[in-house]
């Protein structure tokens, strides 16, 4: 039993690692949409051209880590009930710690929130006519290419997908805040020397991902609601005739 579960807290500190240097990966090329839309939808372009073997290799590790990842963390959340079957619900929340607990509640959300990510940017099954979207912005040689600029941008301009990414990327800095932390205590890196030092390291990186995956949300909030303008105004030529018209017809009516 303890080897079974020490060697499920090394495949989850393993597959943690990977996933905290992924995330960040992700957010860094996230980021190249604030410098405009060819720079974004040269580095997409650039991702999709790679060989098949390394994009689905690469996609296939990311998924077995996910899937491994929660595994074994429900795994020893039902291990950890299982030793303790007679302790009643405030015993086991004082021994486990309201942290550790919700880890689990958030490591559930962010799975879900993954998946909709994935049919959302990824895969477009919720809006098909993303896939349609082309340009030769960014391209080389007029080919062209997918729009991930204006596919984006218009993802985003739905209010309730933003504020969903939003939350879900706190709640990531959160599971980040205490993962990031415990992985090094899982594969016994981390002393009572160096802990403090360790856990402000893991709540900076935390916060650092939360800003910047939150910033493009926000920024496409803020300029469709005539906040902010960081964007070419073009791109919400669409949301400003709209207001044009809802304030005619307003008028019309009074």
């Amino acid at each position: 039993m303890f080897s079974s579960s020490l060697g499920k807290k090394y495949l989850m500190a393993l597959t943690g690692l990977v996933l905290i240097g992924f995330v960040f990966v992700h957010m860094a090329g996230n980021l190249q949409v604030l410098a405009g839309q060819a720079q974004i939808n040269a580095y997409a372009h650039s991702l999709q051209s790679l060989p098949w073997f390394i994009l689905w290799g690469s996609r296939l590790f990311l998924l077995a880590s996910v899937v491994i990842h929660a595994w074994t963390a429900y795994s020893l959340i039902i291990e950890n009930r299982k030793a303790r079957p007679d302790k009643n619900e405030v015993e086991v929340t004082k021994r486990a710690g309201w942290t550790s607990l919700k880890m689990g509640l958030t490591g559930s959300i962010l799975l879900a929130f993954i998946v909709f990510h994935l049919l959302h940017f990824t895969i477009r099954t919720i809006y098909p006519e993303y896939a349609e979207m082309t340009t030769t912005v960014g391209s080389t040689g007029d080919v062209e290419i997918h729009d991930a600029f204006s596919m984006i941008l218009a993802g985003f301009k739905h209010d309730i997908i933003s504020i969903f990414y939003v939350v879900a990327m706190f709640l990531l800095c959160r599971h980040l805040a205490h993962g990031f932390s415990s992985v090094f205590q899982s594969i016994g890196l981390r002393s009572e020397a160096w802990q403090g030092k360790l856990d402000l390291i893991a709540s900076g990186y935390a916060w650092l991902i939360f800003a910047g995956f939150s910033i493009i949300p926000l920024s496409v909030l803020a300029q469709k609601h005539g906040l902010y303008e960081f964007y070419d105004p073009s791109f919400f030529a669409s949301e400003a005739s709209e207001k044009i018209n809802t304030s005619n017809l307003l008028n019309n009516e009074s």
